[in-house]
């Protein structure tokens, strides 16, 4: 199943990862798949917010040390940038699906190892620039599970104050940090 959302700019994206996070349970896997700049980390601070993990507005992305760990009000975070391994080798041989049981796992890079990731509860969430400050998230999902999550999203997004802040609507443009 496919499920896609506009976003303006990056508070809409933080907005939309924290909706997102508050509905996540133990040992989710979210595979982020996309290009530089694309939006990947800052869902990915939303998401620590809807976990309700202390300072999400200081996540970064762990691109030299493969994994930050956030421990969370509901669960713990475990986000891991894997653009710098090369083979799913690299990936098995570290252990890193052993790594996260009982928390969320949140994967930049993860379409280098989605046959690696294959056996856990994964959500794709693509990363599409549309514009200068437009981004398409499409979220794809295979089982019952995940078409529970995106209902409730489509239920809230429609129905909440995200709505409000112009996630799938055109509001004026916020420029990208750094764009």
């Amino acid at each position: 199943m496919k499920y896609k959302l506009l976003s303006y700019n990056p508070e809409q994206t933080i907005a939309l990862g924290t909706l997102f996070g508050r509905h996540l349970r133990a040992d989710d896997v979210v595979a982020l798949i996309g290009i530089f700049g694309g939006g990947k980390t800052y869902f990915t601070k939303g998401i620590a917010q809807g976990l309700g993990v202390k300072n999400s507005n200081e996540i970064i992305s762990p691109s030299f040390t493969l994994c930050h760990i956030h421990k969370g009000k509901k669960l713990t975070l475990y986000h891991l940038d894997v653009q710098r391994l090369k083979r799913p080798a690299d990936f098995t041989d570290l252990g890193i699906i052993d790594f996260f049981p009982g928390g969320v796992a949140v994967i930049e890079w993860a379409d280098k190892f989605l046959k690696t990731l294959a056996p856990l509860h994964i959500i794709k969430v693509l990363f599409k620039v549309k514009g200068r400050t437009k981004r398409q998230l499409e979220f794809s999902f295979e089982g019952k599970r995940f078409t529970g999550l995106v209902n409730k999203l489509k239920s809230i997004i429609t129905t909440s104050d995200i709505s409000h802040s112009g996630v799938g609507s055109n509001p004026p443009p916020s420029p990208w940090p750094g764009r």
